[in-house]
């Protein structure tokens, strides 16, 4: 809406590519400390109580971020549609979530998950339908380059390339671009939901997840804010730059196009996706207060019931946290879009300690603080600084503005991995990673059978780890530059976009989004083919018509019997680990 082509890029890739480098991580964890809950455990183990204090701030703090824009952002979309009270909203939205959270765990994450991501596709592909195919007021995609061309001539973009929304070639899209990468790279590496995913997930499946994952969720922002986004300047619709900053662009071209079935299907859309995201920052948070604060500092002999116990109710009150602060700035003001731009001021100095913390051996306890907290200060002195000299004054509007957030953002990002590196390499630490495994099993509550790879030649074992390895980190470092370099240059002798480029844009983005939904919602129903034939057979007394080749769930290893339906208890099932 605000970029024109560019922005829906933008968004995709700067928010994919730190998916696609966490299976990077994913693979580290599994080699060398598959039995740790949290990666603050990863950082008490090699730095100490000093850095795991410093990281445990930070990992809230991203937790806090996430929960709070994302019930800021559905609450303004609920009023535009429904008028109903936004302080509400605030607060029933997270409490709701709670309920399943405290006693579905990391099963009901899983399941809530992937119900709620096959409403969003399914709502996705209406809308695209919907716009490039019709019945509609655009029905194509040459009208809607037509529609845009009016528009743009009515309304230049100010930075893009003539003025056009039909350019890759946009200062103000660029910008959006690297600030959208840095603070993204701070609520994946940093976010504890994430590694949750991998510490909980069968070896062989960790890496491939992140990798396939990341490539389907591209298709979200880049497909959504296609369809959706440039049809809001192609109708012409009277939405002003502050209801897009509050995300009130899909509900308008939804209740254009389809009147209150797609007020109703936007509204849902949002609230699933909301609601799916607080239960997985409750869960993370829960994992972090129950072993990182309530086990470490408190009750270093905690049961696996106390745990439990602990973990339930750091949901409830993780979901009133988060509740208040989405109040807090809808009170003071504060835009969906100023704290999606700013969040890599706030957590983006943590992530270069924290993925050298699994990455490499040399970083020190002193380099990874003084990284982290350095990062921090140099983010806020810049953003504030380049303000201030801008504009003479440091208030919300000047903070919000396009290069102080760059500056900010920049200086989180690399000012922490320059000094991290630096006192790093003055004093190295030479950590053995065969403490951080040894240590790590000791904090085992439960048994869990993916805590220990197999000493086989399977894709599980540490030799298919290894083996992996390698290939997954130039897949991702690859895909990455693929997203974020290559493409982009790709588009530039099509500068602006001709009417045939264009629809060849919206065929990217049409199949993309038909292929993401196949690998999020069907893909997952066949991987566990076997495992919901012997459920069916069990409980109806049907065969298995897959054969007797259904996986050993004996074990409760990586499949929906042992892992799903197994007794919810801390000494059965290996999801216990993140709380079940």
């Amino acid at each position: 809406f605000k970029f024109g082509v560019s922005g829906p890029f933008w968004y995709a890739a700067g928010a994919t590519i730190q998916i696609l480098l966490f299976s990077v991580v994913a693979i580290e964890i599994k080699r060398k400390c598959p039995a740790i809950h949290t990666l603050l455990e990863v950082v008490n183990v090699r730095w100490g109580p000093l850095a795991h204090m410093v990281f445990l701030f930070f990992c809230l703090l991203a937790n806090l971020i996430v929960s709070a824009m994302l019930i800021l952002g559905g609450s303004s979309v609920v009023y535009a549609l429904t008028g109903m009270n936004s302080t509400l909203t605030c607060f029933l939205m997270p409490l709701g979530v709670s309920t399943y959270t405290m006693f579905g765990g990391l099963k009901g994450t899983y399941y809530a998950a992937w119900t709620h991501t096959a409403v969003i596709y399914a709502a996705l592909i209406v809308f695209v339908w919907k716009v490039f195919v019709g019945p509609s007021d655009i029905g194509s995609p040459d009208r809607m380059w037509e529609n845009l061309q009016i528009a743009a001539q009515k309304n230049p973009v100010e930075g893009n390339d003539g003025g056009s929304l039909m350019t890759m070639v946009s200062g103000p899209g660029l910008i959006f671009g690297v600030v959208n990468i840095v603070g993204n790279f701070g609520t994946v590496f940093v976010d504890q939901s994430y590694w949750q995913g991998a510490i909980s997930a069968r070896p062989s499946a960790s890496w491939r997840g992140y990798l396939i994952g990341g490539l389907a969720w591209f298709a979200v922002p880049f497909t959504l804010a296609t369809t959706l986004g440039l049809a809001a300047r192609a109708l012409d619709l009277p939405v002003t730059s502050a209801e897009a900053a509050d995300g009130l662009v899909p509900p308008a071209v939804a209740l254009h196009l389809l009147g209150k079935s797609g007020a109703f299907l936007v509204a849902l859309q949002v609230f699933l996706a909301v609601t799916a995201t607080a239960n997985s920052e409750q869960l993370a948070v829960a994992t972090l207060v129950a072993y990182d604060v309530y086990k470490r500092y408190k009750r270093p002999d905690a049961t696996g019931k106390e745990i439990v116990y602990v973990m339930r109710c750091t949901v409830f009150g993780w979901a009133i946290v988060s509740g208040i602060g989405a109040l807090i700035l809808l009170e003071l003001g504060i835009s969906l879009g100023f704290v999606y731009m700013a969040m890599g001021n706030m957590v983006g100095s943590a992530v270069a300690p924290i993925a050298f913390a699994i990455m490499w051996k040399d970083c020190s306890a002193h380099g990874a603080v003084a990284g982290a907290l350095g990062g921090l200060g140099s983010s806020i002195i810049g953003w504030m600084t380049v303000a201030f000299v801008m504009d003479g004054e440091v208030n919300l509007a000047t903070l919000g503005k396009d290069y102080p957030m760059l500056a900010g953002n920049l200086l989180a990002l690399c000012a922490s991995a320059m000094i991290c590196v630096v006192v790093s390499c003055i004093q190295p630490q030479d950590f053995d990673w065969e403490v951080l495994r040894s240590e790590s099993e000791k904090l085992l509550l439960e048994a869990d059978p993916n805590a220990r790879l197999p000493d086989d030649d399977s894709d599980d074992s540490q030799a298919g780890m290894d083996r992996v390895r390698g290939w997954t980190f130039r897949t991702a470092i690859g895909l990455t530059v693929l997203l974020i370099i290559i493409w982009p240059l790709l588009t530039l002798p099509e500068d602006p976009f001709s009417k045939s480029y264009f629809g060849w844009w919206v065929a990217v983005a049409f199949i993309w989004a038909h292929v993401a939904a196949f690998i999020a919602v069907i893909f997952p129903i066949w991987e566990v083919r076997h495992d919901l034939a012997v459920i069916m057979g069990v409980k109806y007394g049907f065969g298995n018509p897959f054969g007797s080749s259904s996986p050993d769930t004996s074990s409760g290893k990586g499949s929906l019997a042992g892992d799903s339906f197994a007794s919810p208890t801390l000494d059965r099932s290996p999801s216990s680990k993140a709380f079940v």
